[in-house]
């Protein structure tokens, strides 16, 4: 089979499409015929060995850590799954990823994939949403009534985030570049106040009950984001550690993302429901995922990118 691979930790120059043995399911794993998988910021930082610490890699590798696509074969002691099933998955970080025209799964891991959208689409959802629902409601305790920041919701997670918040009752005020603002005010983003000015002390609708950050900010800006939150509210961020004590009674969180079957079924319902949407920016061959992370890496790339082999 054709595979991206690296061979060592390095740029995006390590990356290679090339000929590959097809991987043979285990004891409570599935063979899955790839549709799609995608990309993921987490993956330059794993490619680059900056995570080799948390997620130890064994090379050569293959990346890609979302997959849709079609059981084609079942391991030993699988129950409840049959081949030529359409399944999504959010995959171990450092097991060989989905970036090949087959990945062995494990079956705890796989839900059903939406009946709604097409398959290859089902690619952007596990990390995205899982990420966006475990921050809002794990993490920043999001409740009906409370107002909400979402700094950077033009992006893949950011969009979840504003779907879930607005559904779960809170008001959502909601950081964004003017391409994204149509789509997030239907998504149910009740302000949009573009990027905001870290150089004030003030932004339109703070103090927020829950600030939740989605993009790199320095030491000094998450310190500001931390002033927009309400006394006893919280501060969630996927990227930058916030504040360990801010102080008013402020709670803080960093999220690192887990896969979780059974909620990725409930986004997968939500989905066929029609009150969750998943926005595919691109949809680009595998050969070209060496180019995807040098874009995702000079800040070019733009939205979610599913690579199909």
């Amino acid at each position: 089979m054709k595979a991206a691979r690296y061979h060592r930790y390095g740029g995006s120059e390590v990356l290679a499409i090339e000929d590959a043995e097809r991987p043979a399911p285990a004891e409570g794993q599935v063979l899955v015929e790839v549709v799609a998988t995608s990309f993921n910021p987490v993956d330059l930082e794993i490619r680059a060995g900056g995570l080799q610490e948390v997620f130890p890699l064994a090379f050569p590798h293959v990346p890609g850590i979302e997959v849709a696509g079609t059981i084609a074969e079942l391991g030993p002691r699988v129950d409840g799954r049959q081949v030529g099933d359409a399944v999504v998955a959010f995959l171990p970080m450092n097991a060989d990823g989905a970036a090949a025209e087959y990945a062995v799964v494990p079956a705890d891991a796989l839900a059903a994939a939406p009946k709604t959208v097409d398959l290859p689409d089902a690619a952007a959802l596990p990390v995205g949403g899982l990420t966006a629902r475990q921050a809002l409601f794990d993490h920043a305790e999001l409740r009906a009534g409370q107002t909400i920041l979402i700094n950077g919701a033009g992006g893949a997670v950011g969009g979840f985030a504003v779907q879930l918040a607005h559904q779960a009752g809170a008001a959502v005020t909601a950081t964004s570049s003017p391409h994204s603002e149509e789509r997030l005010r239907e998504y149910g983003a009740d302000r949009i106040i573009g990027h905001l000015d870290f150089a004030s002390d003030a932004a339109d609708g703070a103090p927020f009950d829950v600030v939740l950050n989605l993009v790199p900010t320095t030491p000094e800006e998450t310190a500001a984001l931390a002033d927009l939150v309400a006394d006893g509210g919280a501060l969630v961020s996927t990227t930058t550690p916030p504040p360990e004590n801010p102080g008013r009674g402020i709670r803080t969180a960093r999220v690192f993302v887990v896969s979780d079957a059974e909620r990725l079924a409930e986004l997968v319902a939500r989905v066929d429901a029609g009150t969750l949407r998943i926005t595919v920016a691109d949809r680009r061959p595998l050969a070209d995922l060496p180019a995807v992370h040098d874009e995702a890496a000079s800040g070019r790339l733009v939205g979610k990118t599913v690579l199909i082999p």
